[in-house]
């Protein structure tokens, strides 16, 4: 197996999810070994939950699995992009294809895309 330097950060490494067609960046989040290993072995990207404190299968309540394309990983082994195709429409759990929804204009934040999904018929209390 691949080995990640996961010490470095504290056993957790960021990891980038990027569509594989449009290279849009749709979120980042964190993989532990245990993560790291079950993206490897099943194609489906697995990522660490730092506020649940546990792993999770991306998509596993909402059905938007990403399914892996291509992984790189940079030059000090401490950070990967998983070139994905994201299955269903919407890869932020806020309900917005990409986490990256907003954007600084002047001192505020503007919502620059449109919401696929509502979160609270999704996920209901499982967020």
């Amino acid at each position: 197996m691949i080995e990640l330097n996961f010490k470095k950060s504290g056993g957790l490494v960021p990891a980038i999810a990027q569509d594989a067609d449009t290279k849009d960046v749709l979120m980042q989040a964190y993989i532990n070994e245990e993560a790291w290993k079950l993206t490897l072995e099943t194609g489906i990207a697995h990522y660490y939950s730092r506020s649940r404190n546990k792993l999770w299968k991306k998509g596993e309540s909402s059905g938007n699995l990403q399914e892996i394309r291509e992984i790189r990983v940079d030059c000090d082994d401490d950070c990967v992009v998983f070139l994905i195709k994201q299955i269903g429409d919407a890869a932020c759990h806020t309900g917005y294809r990409s986490c990256f929804y907003r954007k600084v204009s002047g001192d505020n934040l503007v919502i620059d895309d449109k919401k696929i999904f509502d979160p609270d018929e999704v996920y209901g209390d499982k967020k």
